[in-house]
């Protein structure tokens, strides 16, 4: 085990250290009671007082099972305590990885990896490791004293132990093998089963109900497979061991009845022997099972790790892992007439798929600026470029005259809000969903928020207003509103520019105009950037910038890129089936609105 898993036990290792402390105590008073109960047959032999040797003995079971129960106690306690260390380290690692590579991922084999895999680490890196320590102690100091005793049954006893010893370890090296198989399968079988609820609406008007069932009926049988190899091979290692200790009770027995029957042994040292060999038993059974448990383990460890192992973005340490180091410096900022500014800026994902090619164009302060172009031209990239959700291969973007990638991103996201497409809605009250971006907004700012969102009517209706329930993804609320409670949620943090994707594009006509004319409205308090496919909802943005193939073919307003662009010509044709008028779709605002 190595990685986040490590750090997180060695943060732990006094209080395991502590309960391996304790099981040893715990061993020591089991290893002491054959000779105690040696003493007290020697002590009834001889006729003598048995008072001081049954109290030794009493006192050697009352501490075992004393010391037993702590050891349990502080390793389940231990035990909890890492698990919940390496979930809170995921929790921050998830939430500060890189797009890019945790879209790879799929969301079920995740939610296993972070619930499932990590709840396995409390028994391999508590209970395993010191059951290991603890049987391994009392297994050593049982064959020291059956040494003593008589080294003639100690060897025999040991070859028997031997053969079972090494069948033990290959099987646990396979029980890993086994588990990280099983891990993986249940992983995908996680992920498949929470991509089908997650659309359930759509396998269900899509009468694929069967499809699905079927689907998952064939991961839930390879993980029932992984499952039974998984217990079929923890299932044979106990009775291995089982097997080799009664084996050599047998033979010792045998060995050692004929070394009494010839003097070469006292019966009451073969009696204490075979107590020995018996209370060798569990330890021995314990330690090998400990270590089929500690492979299991490692598997999970290993699946873990890859997960704590996600790029990060260079923001603010998690806090679970947090060092302590000095706050950079915030660069100058320059106000311009302009809020954005794309300078040549040019991207391309991962599989080498280019999307920006040389990329320019300002965006003016307190002015909305739509985006137009056809689907894959790289609009809604642009976004995640602005609030550095990827990174641009070349060129720069700018905000207020500063590089985007030299503010802190805390910072910047605080100063650009982005209403995305698939913008949801969380469960909780309406007054939650509007500080979900800002923890610390007042009521003036929530108010501000819904008044600017045009929501403040809406919510006013509510019988518990603000404190009114919602449903995961704004189940009860109409399109409209569920798009405007969104921009109302940015809104809330008082960001300088708004980035609106799409912010239209499943309304209807009311809707749509409504929001067309809320947009217009904040537009006149904080800078938006609007991404639009209808071009109704933009005919009236102060500035249009048409992209099409990753580049800017025009900017302007509606009416002269009507006689300048002919990409846009063909956009308005398309939706309009005519080249429209200079006025279509306007909304008329009040003079002191949008100033």
């Amino acid at each position: 085990m190595n990685g986040a898993v490590l750090r997180a036990g060695r943060r732990h290792a006094r209080k395991v250290a502590g309960s391996i402390v304790l099981g040893l105590l715990a061993a020591a008073c089991g290893l002491a009671q054959p000779a105690a109960l040696g003493l007290l047959l020697r002590e009834l032999a001889a006729n003598r007082p048995l008072t001081g040797a049954v109290l030794v003995t009493v006192g050697l079971f009352a501490g075992e099972l004393i010391l037993t129960s702590l050891q349990a106690y502080v390793s389940g306690r231990t035990g909890e305590r890492i698990v919940f260390d390496v979930r809170r380290l995921l929790f921050a690692r998830l939430l500060a990885a890189r797009v890019g590579p945790f879209s790879r991922l799929r969301q079920g084999d995740v939610l296993t990896r972070t619930v499932s895999d990590t709840a396995a680490l409390k028994v391999a890196l508590s209970q395993s490791l010191s059951g290991i320590v603890v049987d391994g102690f009392m297994l050593a100091g049982g064959l020291v004293l059956m040494f003593v005793i008589d080294p003639l049954l100690l060897a025999i006893t040991a070859g028997c132990l031997a053969v079972t010893g090494v069948l033990s370890l290959l099987l646990a090296g396979r029980l890993r093998l086994a588990t990280l198989r099983q891990r993986d399968v249940t992983g995908e079988l996680t992920a498949d089963l929470h991509r089908a609820v997650g659309a359930l609406t759509t396998v269900k008007v899509s009468r694929a109900e069967r499809f699905e069932t079927d689907r998952l009926t064939v991961l839930a049988d390879r993980a029932r497979a992984a499952g039974g190899r998984v217990a079929a091979l923890s299932a044979v290692l106990s009775p291995i061991m089982t097997i080799g200790v009664q084996a050599s009770l047998a033979v010792v027995l045998v060995t050692g009845m004929g070394r009494v029957a010839t003097g070469g042994l006292a019966p009451a040292d073969l009696t204490a022997f075979v107590m020995y060999l018996f209370y060798l038993v569990t330890p021995m059974v314990g330690l090998f099972l400990s270590i089929g448990q500690l492979q299991q383990g490692r598997a999970s460890a290993q699946r873990v790790n890859e997960l704590a192992e996600l790029p990060g973005e260079d923001g603010p340490a998690p806090a679970a892992v947090a060092l302590s180091r000095p706050a950079p410096e915030a660069p100058a900022r320059v106000v311009t007439g302009d809020a954005l500014v794309f300078d040549d800026v040019r991207f391309a994902y991962e599989d080498g798929r280019p999307v920006l090619d040389g990329v320019s164009f300002a965006v003016p302060r307190r002015r909305l600026t739509a985006l137009v172009g056809p689907s894959g031209t790289g609009k809604t990239t642009l976004f995640d470029l602005i609030v550095r959700l990827h990174e641009p291969e070349a060129g720069s973007i700018r905000l207020d005259g500063v590089d985007v990638r030299d503010i802190p991103l805390p910072e910047l996201r605080g100063r650009v809000g982005y209403v995305r497409q698939d913008n949801v809605v969380i469960r909780g009250t309406i007054r939650e969903n509007l500080c979900y971006a800002a923890p610390g907004a007042g009521p003036d700012d929530l108010e501000r928020a819904l008044w600017l969102a045009g929501l403040e009517e809406t919510v006013a209706r509510l019988p518990r207003g603000l404190d009114t329930d919602v449903e995961d993804g704004g189940v009860g609320l109409s399109g409209g509103q569920r798009q405007r409670l969104a921009v109302a949620r940015v809104l809330a943090a008082r960001p300088e520019v708004l980035l609106l994707d799409e912010a239209t594009a499943q309304l209807d006509p009311d809707a749509e105009l409504a929001l067309r004319r809320s947009i217009r409205h904040i537009a006149g308090y904080c800078t938006v950037v609007s991404i639009a496919h209808r071009l109704s909802t933009v005919v009236d943005a102060d500035r249009i910038v048409v992209l099409d193939a990753g580049r800017v073919r025009r900017t302007g307003t509606h009416a002269e890129l009507l006689d300048t662009s002919a990409e846009y010509r063909r956009l308005t044709e398309i939706q309009f089936g005519r080249s429209a008028p200079a006025g279509v779709g306007a909304v008329e605002l009040a003079p002191s609105e949008g100033s």
